[in-house]
């Protein structure tokens, strides 16, 4: 079924102009892109987001990086693409992170690990809610759809939650 996820491009890779970079691995994969946007992540979202790490002693550190310059914020759609995403991300600690994956390229970093991707679709299903309404998000038909999938999977793919 066709999913939807979120990714955030973290101020280090803003910062050292790894946005296009990161982006058109996302696009040469095929996952189509239907909502984006640049901005500062605010210290209320912030709170909410990581609030499970509120009581770790990085949290304050963690905060500011994640506020010092914008964010790139987006909503990605494909099949499968939790599971999509989070392949092409790699690990959390960036000296971790296989070669190949965004994390294992451009990351030596827990923390300053150049991008954030849902751990599975009910946080993909909160975080589009978080971050974007509904109107940010765009529907539309990719010209090189046909290409991407088999048949077999296209009759799948319509299907949504």
């Amino acid at each position: 079924m066709v999913r939807r996820t979120v990714i955030i491009i973290k101020p280090d890779a803003v910062n050292r102009s790894l946005i296009g970079e990161i982006l058109s691995r996302f696009e040469k994969k095929g996952l189509k892109i239907v909502g984006m946007k640049l901005m500062r992540f605010d210290v209320n979202k912030i709170d909410e987001h990581y609030g499970h790490h509120k009581e770790k002693p990085f949290f304050k550190e963690l905060s500011d990086f994640m506020s010092s310059i914008p964010c790139v914020f987006m909503v990605l759609e494909g099949k499968d693409a939790v599971n999509v995403v989070r392949k092409f991300v790699g690990k959390t600690n960036g000296r971790d992170a296989e070669p190949g994956t965004i994390r294992g390229d451009y990351s030596m970093s827990t923390q300053s690990n150049v991008i954030h991707a849902n751990g599975d679709e009910n946080a993909a299903k909160i975080e589009i809610k978080r971050f974007f309404k509904d109107e940010e998000l765009i529907n539309y038909e990719k010209i090189d759809f046909n290409w991407l999938y088999a048949s077999s999977e296209k009759s799948k793919f319509e299907e949504k939650d």
